[in-house]
């Protein structure tokens, strides 16, 4: 993996974005709020796990993994492309409107610069295409879904359906038009199964696969924690999507892995909570929500 920049600073730089990403007297409660199910979720131990699918579900898009492999970083900072990650979501999660706004259109700057050729396909990509916006947006949503579901809380049925719609926002925030995003979880299951067809493992997708699972430079306690999330993370993966990057889809997810996995979860969450900032981002967080319980 000497191909890759190393992983050092993984949390701490992921931790700094995030805390940085909550605002301390936001100006409104934002385009979720804190009663909402984007929230919870937010919140929830699964995150890293949704966070990994979601980026390996996303790279099955070949259109979509060749603007990322010609046009950033990952390479040479692979942690600092989390990291702004993670601030983005936080932003879009959590801050006040203007602020949302104000993430999304940098986003959408970024995209009208993202164009080219995928070499293996042989077809053209535009970064701004609603149809990548969509499959990035629905990898993330769906991820979620599945991580929260293996690992995380209790989700009903109508609470998902309801993530499902509230993430509609998020969508349009990066430009998917109006009408053209799933707004629940039955409507996003029919959505992946439409792109299937699209979908492959390409070079990129490959490489940027290796790296995620065994991210090198990382201390061996870390390293040990992640070796349960990506174990999670594949895990979660639909079976097409394991078959296209080559994992086995007969094993059985044991009760006692999934529960090794949620403390492996756990464990991570402790030590991100350890980082600078990152306990008062979460209380501001969770006083609002307690706020709107007790009104």
């Amino acid at each position: 993996m000497d191909q890759y920049a190393q992983a050092e600073g993984l949390v701490e730089r992921s931790a700094q974005a995030y805390a940085a990403a909550v605002p301390d007297h936001p100006a409104d409660e934002g385009f979720f709020g804190p009663a909402s199910v984007t929230w919870r979720l937010s919140m929830d131990l699964s995150s890293p796990v949704a966070g990994l699918r979601a980026l390996m579900l996303q790279a099955l898009h070949p259109l979509a993994m060749a603007g990322v492999d010609q046009h950033s970083d990952w390479r040479r900072d692979p942690v600092g492309r989390l990291a702004a990650t993670s601030a983005y979501l936080a932003t879009v999660s959590f801050g006040d409107r203007a602020a949302a706004q104000q993430a999304a259109a940098r986003v959408r700057r970024i995209h009208t610069r993202v164009r080219g050729t995928d070499p293996q396909t042989g077809q053209p990509y535009d970064a701004s295409d609603p149809a990548l916006l969509l499959w990035v947006h629905a990898a993330l949503v769906d991820s979620t879904l599945a991580a929260c579901k293996l690992f995380g809380s209790v989700l009903s049925a109508g609470d998902a359906d309801r993530y499902v719609a509230e993430m509609v926002t998020a969508a349009e925030l990066v430009g998917v038009p109006a009408g053209m995003t799933p707004a629940s979880a039955a409507a996003l299951a029919d959505y992946l199964a439409s792109v299937r067809p699209v979908l492959r493992r390409t070079d990129a997708a490959a490489e940027s696969a290796a790296f995620l699972l065994e991210p090198a430079g990382l201390d061996p306690d870390l390293a040990a924690i992640w070796q349960d999330i990506r174990d999670g993370a594949v895990a979660s993966l639909p079976r097409w999507a394991a078959r296209m990057y080559g994992f086995p889809t007969d094993g059985a997810l044991t009760p006692a892995r999934r529960l090794e996995i949620r403390q492996a979860l756990g464990v991570l969450d402790a030590v991100f909570l350890g980082e600078p900032g990152v306990l008062a981002a979460r209380q501001r967080v969770a006083m609002r929500m307690r706020a709107v319980r007790r009104a």
